[in-house]
């Protein structure tokens, strides 16, 4: 059966071979994204959808039993707390204690997280309950954990969200910066087109505080001390503009904000900015005129530059970079935030988040606003509602009673992860919709079993802006049923005339309020497998580079914005004198519920671990595999230190997608105040070793 990688960003195109209702290995295809490519997720991550910990009927919980913060439920018996149930019974009961918490507190007391593993149809679908059901904007998923910053500045500046090229462009560049991302084991096969480029004559340069794989490709490898992203863009900006590099007709013809950026950047030159991002002044010289001097050059960035307190700071900058020289719209330029999730890009251009309805229309504006309640037929809330750390806080403090939750795992995956295991538990009613016994559904009282990626069909859109079609390859286990069904269901619960027969009558909806893929026929994707947006009209070929004519802004020119150095909300102290910083192995995945479950994936990489320095290693005594424990003003964890030269003395890297040592626990919830994204790269911690772990890790 033909269909999609359920992974990262990159949309890889794959066929699963079946024997009866199994999948038995998978392969890639000649897809648009991946030209017959896969990582080890790709090709072995498949057989999650298996593990005997699938869930397979509804479940609720037992009369009597409390929720506890620090509690845990073996994903193997999840009946010690709750109970099996029909599926009249869980549906009328999620729904009920949805109702009656709108009708006795109103709307604002609910609150709805939608999936970025889920299709563009699901996506719409919870989004569209949440709107129209439970009256409220208090919708959101996982891109407030990764790129809304990255969102944020790109709207004010050019004004769209998503990136102006394709990540393939980059055989067509001169130069590549890739910045504050690990490619080689978060977007992999993006990593092997930029391999290819620098094989064909392309100069690679590489940023990040961490030491990375691709550096070995890279021209320049530049380790700025962690937090410095600002001072080091704005050096190689001073030196662009200082020395004439920049385009003076694309200035003046396609920006604003020019000459308040040139006097802005007098302060920044790679002299005054070296001690502090730690980089001589000569090599950000040198970075400078390589970028300056491109004929065509793309920028790439991950969540080393969004997940800051200064994360949109750090995009503007990189906006700012490109727009000097003119690098956008052209093949082999662009902006290219690369999004970490398979459908966090669908997910967002869906409506996925609480400040804008489907295509990033903001439900603020009048028009927008007056245009979905007649599309809808419903009354609509015409204020933003709160985004995920928000929305924790507000459950912690009691002002959020009920939430529903379908596919995310906010108790691992959001910051100070004990803060929000509180909120939780604060709950009145926690409806949650999954395909195991997740960290968060332990807190629930309704738990609802849903259908894996290859057990659906849907929509879903890569990092490219290129929707492609996923096919079902197989039915769900037992009485697990589709996602878009259990949507529906609680919609037509709480009062929705909801009659979809499925994924297609749902896109088909979806074309009707979303002019960026009007032109995108169910029939087409079927057909084709993958168009890219915006296609307006039917027949309309897609535009993979857009930009090229001015930008979707008032007046059609972007915007130039000068940016301070703002320090990260915490930094080391004698009590605290490391930096932690987290992200993903090659191996696992966000929060590691498919991953770790995948038998070869968890193989590779069985259990959680603490890369540090070689110097820091020798300093404080600690040998490979040694027990170390990781303090920060939040939580404490226990595991095992890796020793790497890629990670620089006084940094600690930890991946989040190991439960038994939850990294969220330690993680600072200070938020970027317009993207609304917590400082995940950046807090202090102490480092210690230990004899033995205070607390045997769940098998």
């Amino acid at each position: 059966v033909e269909s999609l990688c359920p992974y990262c960003g990159v949309g890889c195109q794959l066929t699963y071979q079946l024997e009866g209702n199994r999948i038995i290995s998978v392969v890639g295809r000649d897809g648009p994204a991946n030209r017959g490519r896969l990582c080890v997720k790709g090709r072995f991550g498949f057989d999650y959808i298996h593990h005997s910990h699938r869930l397979i009927s509804p479940l609720v919980r037992k009369d009597g039993v409390p929720k506890l913060a620090e509690d845990y439920v073996d994903p193997g018996n999840p009946y010690t707390h709750f109970r099996e149930a029909t599926w009249d019974e869980a549906l009328d009961l999620a729904a009920a204690g949805l109702a009656r918490i709108r009708e006795q507190h109103g709307g604002q007391a609910l609150s709805g997280f939608g999936c970025a593993k889920g299709s563009n149809e699901e996506a719409y679908l919870v989004q569209k309950m949440v709107r129209t059901g439970f009256g409220t904007n208090n919708v959101d998923h996982c891109t407030r954990l990764c790129h809304a910053s990255s969102v944020a500045a790109l709207m004010e500046t050019i004004g769209s969200g998503a990136v102006t090229a394709p990540f393939s462009e980059s055989v067509n560049a001169d130069v590549l910066m890739v910045v504050g991302a690990n490619p080689t084991e978060n977007h992999p096969v993006a990593a092997t087109f930029f391999k290819n480029a620098v094989k064909a004559g392309a100069k690679m340069v590489v940023m990040d505080p961490r030491g990375q794989t691709l550096k070995r490709h890279a021209d320049y490898m530049i380790q700025n001390k962690p937090g410095t992203d600002v001072a080091v863009l704005n050096a190689l900006m001073h030196v662009i503009v200082q020395e004439n590099l920049y385009d003076e007709e694309y200035v003046q013809s396609r920006t604003d904000g020019f000459e308040e950026l040139r006097v802005h950047l007098l302060d920044y030159s790679p002299e005054s900015m070296s001690e502090h991002c730690g980089i001589p002044a000569g090599i950000l010289r040198e970075v400078a005129r390589l970028y300056g001097n491109a004929e065509r050059a793309m920028i790439f960035w991950g969540m080393g530059v969004s997940q800051h307190i200064h994360g949109t700071d750090n995009a503007r900058c990189l906006i700012s970079l490109a727009l000097l020289t003119g690098q956008v719209g052209r093949p082999g330029t662009g902006l290219h935030p690369l999004r970490g999730q398979n459908n966090v890009q669908g997910a967002s251009d869906s409506g996925l988040i609480p400040m804008v309805y489907p295509d990033y229309q903001p439900v603020s504006d009048p028009s927008a606003h007056a245009f979905f309640e007649e599309f809808w037929g419903a009354t609509l809330n015409s204020e933003p509602g709160l985004t995920v750390v928000e929305i924790a806080d507000s459950a912690h403090e009691g002002r959020m009673k009920g939430m529903y939750v379908m596919g995310e795992n906010p108790a691992m995956s959001d910051p100070n992860a004990s803060h929000v295991r509180e909120a939780l538990c604060n709950l009145e009613h926690l409806v949650v919709q999954d395909i195991f016994l997740t960290e968060t559904a332990v807190y629930a009282d309704v738990i609802l079993p849903a259908s894996a990626f290859p057990e659906k069909d849907g929509t879903f859109t890569n990092t490219d802006r290129r929707v492609q079609i996923g096919r079902q390859a197989l039915d769900p286990p037992g009485d697990a049923r589709q996602d878009w069904w259990i949507v529906q269901e609680i919609a037509r619960r709480i009062g929705l005339d909801w009659n979809y027969d499925g994924p297609r009558s749902i896109f088909e909806e979806m074309r009707g309020c979303m002019p960026s893929i009007a032109g995108i026929t169910w029939d087409r994707l079927c057909e084709e497998g993958a168009v890219t947006y915006p296609c307006r009209n039917v027949g309309d070929p897609g535009d993979p580079i857009i930009f090229g004519d001015g930008f979707p802004t008032p007046d059609g020119r972007g915007k130039l914005i000068p940016v301070n150095i703002i320090p990260p909300d915490e930094v080391p102290d004698e009590d605290f004198p490391m930096v932690l910083t987290t992200g993903r192995h090659l191996e696992h995945w966000h929060t590691g519920v498919m991953t770790r479950r995948a038998r070869v994936l968890d193989e590779l990489e069985p259990e959680a671990v603490c890369e540090i320095s070689p110097a820091d290693a020798r300093r404080l005594g600690i040998v490979p595999g040694a027990w170390v424990r990781v303090t920060s003003r939040r939580g404490v964890i226990e595991l095992k230190a890796r020793i790497t030269g890629s990670t620089p003395e006084g940094l600690v890297f930890i991946p989040f997608c190991y439960s038994e040592a939850a990294v969220n626990l330690l993680t600072n919830a200070k938020l970027d105040p317009f993207g609304k994204i917590p400082e995940l790269k950046f807090c202090s911690v102490r480092l210690e070793e230990i004899d033995f772990p205070r607390v045997s890790a769940p098998q």
